[in-house]
C-alpha cells in the first residue's frame, strides 16, 4: 500500500508561482509511476504532469509547459511540482496519484483509473 500526502497549495498572484510536495509512505516509489492531476472548479480532473518511476522521464500536459517543473526527491520518497508564471486557469485541487509500472500504459497515462493510489488533494488558487 502507498500512502500520498500533498502540501503546498495556497493562494497566489497571477504571475506568482508555488511548489507542491507529495510524499508517500508505505512501498517503495520505485514500484510506480507518478502523476499530478489537478480539477478546476465545475470541471472534471485532467493529467497536468507525471514522472517515470525512476524520475528518469517527465510529461506536461500542453497547458504547463514551460511553467510547470516535476521532479523526484532523492530516495523517490517526495515528488515536487513546482508551478511557475501561476495563471488564473490553474485554479485547481491538484492531486498526486501512483499507477503501477506494470499497468502497461507507458510512464503516463490520463487514464485515472490506471493510478491506485491518490492523495487528498492541495487547493491551488490563483487570482489576477
Amino acid at each position: 500500500q502507498v500512502q500520498l500526502v500533498e502540501s503546498g497549495g495556497g493562494l497566489v498572484q497571477l504571475g506568482g508561482f508555488l511548489r507542491l510536495s507529495c510524499a508517500a509512505s508505505g512501498r517503495s516509489f520505485s514500484d510506480y509511476n507518478m502523476g499530478w492531476f489537478r480539477q478546476p472548479p465545475g470541471k472534471e480532473r485532467e493529467l497536468v504532469s507525471a514522472i517515470r518511476w525512476s524520475g528518469r522521464s517527465t510529461y506536461y500536459a500542453d497547458s504547463v509547459k514551460g511553467r510547470f517543473t516535476l521532479s523526484r526527491e532523492p530516495a523517490v520518497t517526495t515528488v515536487i511540482l513546482q508551478m511557475n508564471s501561476l495563471k488564473p486557469e490553474d485554479t485547481a485541487v491538484y492531486s498526486c496519484a501512483a499507477a503501477p509500472r506494470s499497468s502497461g500504459t507507458g510512464y503516463y497515462t490520463p487514464a485515472t483509473y490506471a493510478y491506485d493510489f491518490w492523495g487528498q488533494g492541495a487547493q491551488v488558487t490563483v487570482s489576477s
